[in-house]
């Protein structure tokens, strides 16, 4: 079959591997019929996130038909279309049973690294992903839910991660009904962290980006953008709320924003020193080769920012994905405001089941936010364009390798 397959940073191709098989009785075989590209992907080929086994199949997003499953998955049955949570859940351990899939003891490496993922580094298995014509699942009971007729594969596939991410990002901001709330980072993620924070009765979203499609996409869910390129965002958001701050704070962006900021936004020499300083005592500690420092290793502008942003008392949210190695927060300005932190990965499998009703019901439509359909064959220039963020490529979905490329609606 044609994959995805990771060779080394900077080094993904499409490759003929051989086709999965089930090897545990409650694996499944799933033939796919959607992926879709990931910030997270990118952080893999780029290496600011380390850890990559050469060969692995990347990718954690699918849809698709269950063509085989193993004895013990006893809830589907051949030829029934699913979509595939990202995180890997047994569903009988402790954590799983308290909701927190993506912290399952028996996930690939599951006491040691925490979330295990589709498509990831050797600490979280490796388990080979979902940029593919079939793919082995594992624990199917739990990690495979049944799409109803009227969900088409271009709403699924925005189930599987990045709407369950921005809805768990909004829950754990601890949004109540009237709040404004700062959505730093306006990628697919931080776009269905707007969507979902107006879901859960914000009065206003303020959205942080640099990227006109991305701002002007975060305008039509209704945010008050805020181009970082053109403004300081820290002064505008104390501006637009009267002196007082944000409620509440989503960091949607993660190592993507790791350092200091050279735009309108002022950054003085003292902060840009101690980032130096920051950079010169942990990289050497961190990195593999002990030479060179990983962009992880670096501050974090958008969580600067996001702790800046918030008045006393506020919650702050952390999605965006932050490597093992990083070390830096703001947690001096964090205490002396009574800040209050949440974070973590989101545990798809608790969430996929309402978001899917709710689109299935006509309430949300998340192909909103999908931008690109590009078949597996284009898969390296979907790559490309997705990296460079270029004008459009907000959501790429992978289509099988003989589906037509077409701009998403």
């Amino acid at each position: 079959m044609k994959a995805v397959v990771f060779h080394g940073v900077g080094d993904i191709r499409l490759d003929d591997v051989r086709e999965p098989k089930i090897k545990e009785p409650t694996d499944a075989i799933v033939r796919l019929t959607a992926s879709a590209i990931c910030g997270t992907d990118l952080h893999f080929v780029r290496g600011t996130m380390s850890g990559m086994k050469p060969g692995t199949i990347l990718g954690h997003e699918g849809v698709g038909v269950v063509e085989e499953l193993g004895k013990d998955v006893r809830n589907l049955r051949k030829g029934d279309r699913v979509v595939v949570a990202s995180t890997i859940a047994c569903g009988t351990c402790s954590y799983c049973r308290a909701g927190y899939q993506s912290q399952c003891d028996k996930n690939p490496n599951g006491k040691q690294a925490g979330t295990a993922f589709f498509g990831g580094p050797i600490q979280t298995g490796p388990f080979d992903g979902l940029q593919a014509e079939f793919a082995r699942v594992p624990f199917a009971h739990v990690g495979l839910v049944k799409l109803p007729d009227g969900v088409s594969d271009d709403q699924a596939i925005l189930l599987s991660d990045i709407f369950p991410t921005g809805y768990f990002g909004a829950e754990i901001a601890e949004i109540t009904p009237g709040d404004t709330v700062a959505v730093f980072g306006c990628g697919p993620v931080g776009l269905f962290a707007i969507v979902s924070a107006q879901m859960l009765g914000a009065d206003r979203v303020l959205a942080i980006d640099a990227v006109p499609s991305r701002l002007d996409m975060a305008r039509a869910l209704g945010a008050e953008v805020i181009d970082y390129n053109e403004e300081d965002p820290i002064e505008t958001i104390q501006r637009l709320t009267d002196g007082i701050g944000v409620d509440r704070a989503i960091d949607a962006v993660g190592v993507d924003a790791n350092r200091p900021h050279a735009g309108p936004a002022k950054v003085s020499r003292e902060e840009k020193k101690e980032a130096e300083r920051m950079i010169e005592q942990v990289a050497p500690r961190t990195n593999e080769d002990g030479d060179n420092w990983h962009p992880g290793d670096a501050p974090s502008q958008a969580l600067t920012w996001a702790v800046e942003a918030l008045a006393k008392a506020g919650t702050l949210s952390i999605i965006g994905v932050y490597p093992p190695q990083m070390k830096w927060f703001p947690i001096g300005i964090a205490m002396s405001r009574n800040l209050t932190v949440n974070m973590g990965n989101c545990p798809h499998r608790r969430f996929i089941p309402k978001l899917l009703d709710l689109v299935a019901s006509g309430v949300v439509d998340p192909t909103k936010i999908l931008t690109n359909r590009e078949p597996l064959v284009s898969v390296i220039d979907a790559y490309k364009a997705f990296d460079r963020r270029m004008p459009g490529w907000v959501k790429v979905e992978l289509a099988p390798a003989s589906a037509p490329a077409k701009k998403a609606a």
